[in-house]
């Protein structure tokens, strides 16, 4: 393995994240995150001059994570100093504006030894697009790491997930411990240190919902021999701390209140604003081989859906919720010995047969949130490295998007995986009755999947909503009205 801590800068950060809207919406409460190596000074943060403490968040051998917390104004008017630049955060809440959702920010091998102005060539282009036209948040669906190589090079896990020792012991699982703790630091600096993403991580704030390689390639579709054992659950406690410390700029017990849960049980989370809200459930902590949520994780579902809202939802979903009939394909594929490895990668999917109650519920969910006349709900998904968008039948000739972007820097597939789904989207699906899902083109595309690199641009406009996706090499799709 490359020796990551080598190449790391002094300094990494700020990293910037919003902790919440309060309710009176005036105000962005926003963390700063810096990385910040042993005997190494951490210049002030300042706002209208004042300097803003900082809170050191977790200790690692060599660096510790530092985070200073402040408000901004939810107009855009806003800025912060650290280290003789300011950061103007100029994306407002309160009016016309423009967020962006990404998702799959690396791949499961060799990542860190791509070429930075290859691997993130998208990331660049994105903070090209803030330049000219701000963006207000930076919303990332899933898969913000890929940690799946953090188990290599240790004798516990070094042949995860399928040859694990019985019955290891405590020291050793310490070891263990300590081992993965210092992998997943190492990656996610090496991630926050990248220049381009650095940029516009520093100016807008950012929102970040966890999958399945942010913990390992099938968290929770494993076999529970794996994830239950000493050292699967080694392996998850690692990878929750890193993504309260990294992805939320917090650490136990001290959630910023987005957050619907705050023993953490589950990181399923919302915010309100001038008259859009996000949901995102959390569809990996509680996740087994039959259940995508637990109870604490469906609660915050329910409340969300028996809310009283108006305006714009969006409904982040890390896993695609409208997809096409992957039972069929996951049949086959448990009946073939040679193809039954990629079993896991189709019990992920909501579409899973072992999810269809849990795919209904959900569905029903929605349904309830997309019926009401007072809001509109869009869903946004990542995961599965292609573009693509697909609706829900509503009844009456209204239907429910479902924007799907995903490899902001992962590479795509083969162009013959998207023509599979594609050719499999033509069956259709239909899980509630009366209430058809489709695999639609995105505006200006040929085939149902684009199998390019991409993300989404969500643009509000007058009260109105419209989406288009950001293409490599194809450029900007026309606008879809939501």
């Amino acid at each position: 393995m490359t020796d990551q801590n080598a190449s790391l800068p002094a300094l990494i950060g700020p990293i910037l994240f919003l902790d919440e809207v309060p309710p009176d919406g005036a105000a962005l409460q926003l963390a700063a995150l810096f990385v910040v190596e042993n005997g190494t000074a951490l210049p002030p943060v300042t706002v209208a001059g004042q300097e803003i403490p900082c809170t050191e968040i977790a200790r690692y051998p060599n660096h510790h994570v530092q985070v200073a917390r402040f408000a901004l104004p939810a107009d855009g008017s806003g800025a912060y100093t650290w280290n003789g630049t300011q950061y103007p955060v100029s994306g407002p809440l309160t009016a016309d504006m423009h967020c962006a959702f990404v998702s799959c920010n690396g791949e499961e091998h060799g990542d860190m030894d791509r070429s930075p102005a290859e691997r993130n060539a998208m990331w660049a282009r994105l903070a090209d697009q803030h330049r000219d036209r701000p963006f207000s948040l930076l919303l990332h669906g899933g898969d913000q790491v890929y940690a799946d190589e953090a188990t290599h090079d240790h004798p516990l896990s070094a042949g995860w997930p399928d040859d694990l020792p019985s019955d290891p012991a405590r020291a050793d699982l310490d070891d263990l411990y300590a081992h993965l703790r210092q992998r997943f630091f190492e990656r996610y600096a090496r991630l926050y240190a990248g220049v381009e993403f650095a940029w516009i991580a520093a100016r807008v704030p950012s929102l970040m919902q966890w999958d399945d390689h942010d913990i390992c390639d099938g968290w929770g579709s494993l076999k529970r021999s794996r994830t239950y054992s000493p050292v699967g659950q080694t392996l998850f406690t690692v990878a929750r701390e890193a993504f309260l410390t990294f992805q939320a700029a917090a650490r136990e017990g001290e959630l910023p209140n987005r957050f619907a849960d705050p023993r953490g049980h589950h990181l399923g989370w919302h915010i309100q604003a001038d008259g859009f809200r996000i949901l995102a459930p959390d569809l990996r902590s509680q996740r087994t081989r039959r259940e995508v949520m637990g109870p604490s994780g469906w609660a915050m579902m329910e409340a969300a859906a028996n809310a009283q809202f108006e305006g714009q939802t969006f409904l982040m979903s890390s896993v695609p919720l409208l997809g096409p009939r992957l039972s069929l394909l996951e049949a086959v594929m448990v009946a073939i010995p040679s193809m039954q490895k990629y079993e896991d990668d189709l019990r992920d999917q909501w579409q899973s047969r072992a999810h269809r109650d849990s795919w209904r519920r959900m569905l029903n969910l929605v349904l309830r949130m997309g019926d009401s006349p007072t809001q509109t709900l869009t869903v946004l998904s990542g995961e599965i490295h292609l573009a693509t968008r697909a609706t829900l039948d509503l009844g009456g000739g209204d239907v429910l998007h479902q924007l799907v972007a995903s490899g902001i820097s992962h590479r795509a597939p083969p162009a013959a995986w998207a023509r599979i789904l594609g050719a499999l989207s033509w069956l259709g699906e239909d899980p509630l009755p009366e209430h058809p899902v489709r695999i639609r083109r995105i505006p200006g595309q040929r085939f149902r999947y684009v199998a390019e690199r991409n993300y989404l641009v969500l643009a509000r406009q007058n009260n109105s909503w419209s989406a288009a996706w950001e293409i490599e090499p194809s450029g900007r799709s026309p606008a879809l009205a939501l």
